[in-house]
């Protein structure tokens, strides 16, 4: 577990961008660049944890597509559909409480033209989302600004985008050659004429990343991208360390969730098999 240098009852209150009980919209992203804060946002699945997160400082929440990975076992985003991501959308927005819920465009639905990509983000929006993210804009540029011409806040995604995972060739960093980061680039500058208010940069090099932020008027959301972005954000699993078998370079863990689960595990097994669980206080007369 990582350690800190204070503890909890000590630790100074995080800055909300808003005052306490008002609910952050869109509109309070470019805000939050231009006020120079920067942004924090963790996806999440379920409701459990969309509680949790609700009392959070924590700035957003994104249902993503990686839930067909995290939560089914999948090994691409590429098997999420609508119907997956308007369930796990809805369980998150039914415990967000105020919280800002952005959900994923899963694979190929904003890809069939602009009325399919109105269905799907209806499905979405419906569900409890306020906004939706949307990788890409190279051949859909019409389904964008049509989103946002429709009341939709849209964010995008550049870099690394895992639903195009088979055309990189795998999992792979963006933007190393001059060629990449000019085109990365030039799709930012794209997405910021459209209308979106955010755009997340995944796997890029750092200095492409804070190159690209400084450029833009809308914010940059970073995972894998360096610190010179306007926020950052993780896969919840990842920042609570939950992970077994890989934690991604980019990731931090901020707890160490596998020990703990496991050690409550085991302590359960010990206590039923010691008949100390359950004890009268946990039994009915």
């Amino acid at each position: 577990m990582l350690e800190s240098n204070s503890s909890p009852s000590s630790r100074a209150p995080a800055p909300h961008l808003l005052p306490a009980g008002q609910a952050m919209t869109s509109g309070d992203f470019p805000r939050a660049k231009k006020q120079q804060r920067k942004l924090s946002m963790v996806t999440c699945y379920d409701y459990t944890f969309a509680r949790l997160l609700s009392r959070s400082a924590i700035d957003g929440i994104l249902v993503g597509d990686s839930a067909a990975m995290v939560v089914h076992g999948y090994s691409s985003t590429l098997h999420a559909t609508v119907e997956m991501m308007r369930t796990h959308t809805q369980a998150v927005a039914r415990g967000a409480g105020g919280k800002f819920v952005i959900a994923d465009m899963p694979f190929l639905s904003f890809r069939k033209g602009v009325a399919a990509a109105l269905e799907s983000a209806q499905a979405l929006m419906t569900a409890g989302a306020q906004a939706v993210k949307v990788e890409g804009v190279g051949g859909h540029e019409d389904v964008i600004e049509r989103l946002v011409e429709s009341g939709i806040p849209v964010m995008g995604h550049l870099g690394l985008q895992p639903q195009s995972l088979h055309a990189y060739g795998g999992f792979r960093v963006q933007g190393r050659t001059p060629d990449s980061a000019r085109r990365i680039a030039g799709h930012a500058r794209a997405l910021e004429d459209l209308g979106v208010f955010a755009i997340v940069l995944e796997c890029v090099p750092a200095p492409l990343a804070a190159e690209i932020t400084g450029s833009l008027r809308i914010p940059t959301i970073g995972i894998g991208a360096g610190a010179g972005c306007d926020g950052q954000i993780l896969v919840l699993q990842d920042l609570l360390g939950l992970n077994i078998d890989f934690t991604p370079k980019f990731a931090r863990p901020f707890l160490d969730g596998v020990s703990g689960v496991l050690d409550a595990l085991d302590r359960f097994d010990g206590e039923v098999k010691s008949g100390s669980f359950p004890a009268r206080e946990e039994s009915y007369a």
